[in-house]
């Protein structure tokens, strides 16, 4: 899952080396995906009105249903 995530942020970002993920798990079993950019990347991954991050937040949670396991992003 974290791969995928980072795949999708470094090609639409114009600085792909400053993409990073990282991967986290909490208590209840679930895992959180924190995802930074760079300033002036973080209008693109978070799209008008927050369509973009929705979708990546949508294609993240069918990823994580097919693992068995549920999955929030965070976009830092």
């Amino acid at each position: 899952m974290k791969e995928l995530v980072e795949y999708i942020a470094k090609s639409m970002a114009s600085q792909p080396d400053a993409v990073k993920v990282t991967e986290e798990t909490d208590g209840e079993g679930r895992v959180i995906l924190k995802l930074e950019v760079s300033a002036e990347d973080k209008g693109r991954v978070i799209g008008r009105q927050g369509r973009v991050a929705q979708s990546i937040r949508v294609l993240l949670r069918v990823a994580a249903i097919k693992k068995g396991t549920r999955a929030v992003l965070e976009i830092v």
